[in-house]
């Protein structure tokens, strides 16, 4: 009988370690551990390949998110160390060496971010020339550059919402939707012709006909005083954009009927004009009586 007809297992009931011939089991071991190297080296290459293309969507993202966010900030070094100069000068004695705030003097500015600070810098209403329920808007004293400079300087300390940067009026599409989430969300303090209105407590919502594009937005953003904050999970970047779109272009429109009256509508503009026209006429009548007398 030849070696290769043994039936070893079935002699001895089990699979020896050595075969009845005296061939080892080396070459079985053998085949499993290339079976088992080979299985590791496929998942081995499939994790190079999977974090290879993280990677490269990590990169990729990086890329699209510094090419869109390049215009959303033009501070630097040299500007946060312009605006921390002009900060010690007129504003340290009331807002603290740390932005922390001094009592009775002034609130701390940790958290309120570039966009509160500009804000209220650029509509003139900080410095503040007294305490009260209303800062009034009034001459700045800050030119547009030290303006953001300043802004840059109290958003590298304390933090906050940045300043809005590039384009923040819609096109002439958006002015219907401006025009709705102007009427839902502003009218009713601002009122439909954007004089403004007082508030309660000696407050004022104070008037948008000398307000810039960044002013409004800042001012959505940020909630000064009894405004609420109009986040952009509120109101999106492009809702925002429509709003100023619809004040930008309604102030900027002429009225083909000649004075508008702060444009508070047809009727009313038509009881005014006859209201006008019967009190001439009736002083012209008794102008007319008192000299046949």
């Amino acid at each position: 009988m030849k070696d290769d007809d043994i039936d070893v297992e079935g002699e001895l009931g089990f699979e020896p370690a050595v075969s009845a011939t005296g061939a080892t089991v080396d070459r079985e071991k053998s085949k499993r551990t290339s079976r088992r190297g080979a299985r590791l080296g496929r998942r081995f290459g499939a994790t190079v390949v999977l974090f290879g293309a993280l990677a490269s969507m990590g990169s990729i993202y990086a890329a699209f998110a510094a090419s869109s966010g390049a215009s959303d900030t033009t501070t630097s070094a040299q500007d946060i160390a312009a605006g921390r100069q002009l900060f010690q000068v007129s504003c340290i004695t009331c807002h603290g060496a740390n932005l922390d705030g001094i009592v009775g003097q002034g609130p701390s500015l940790i958290g309120v971010g570039g966009a509160a600070v500009y804000f209220q810098v650029s509509t003139g209403r900080m410095p503040l020339a007294q305490q009260g329920a209303y800062a009034p808007r009034k001459p700045a004293k800050f030119n547009e550059l030290q303006t953001e400079q300043l802004a840059a300087y109290v958003e590298s300390v304390g933090g906050g919402t940045p300043v809005p940067q590039g384009d923040l009026r819609g096109d002439t599409s958006s002015i219907a939707l401006g025009g709705e989430l102007f009427r839902l969300n502003c009218a009713s303090c601002h009122g439909t012709t954007f004089r403004g209105a007082p508030l309660s407590a000696g407050k004022i919502a104070p008037s948008l006909w000398e307000s810039s594009d960044k002013q409004i937005v800042t001012a959505m953003l940020t909630g000064p005083e009894n405004m609420p904050v109009f986040s952009n999970n509120q109101l999106t970047p492009q809702e925002k954009a429509a709003i100023v779109a619809y004040i930008q272009t309604l102030k900027e429109s002429k009225d083909p009927g000649g004075n508008g009256i702060d444009r508070i509508g047809p009727v009313s503009e038509a009881v005014v004009a006859w209201v006008g026209g019967v009190g001439a006429l009736m002083i012209t009548i008794l102008w007319i009586g008192a000299k046949q007398r």
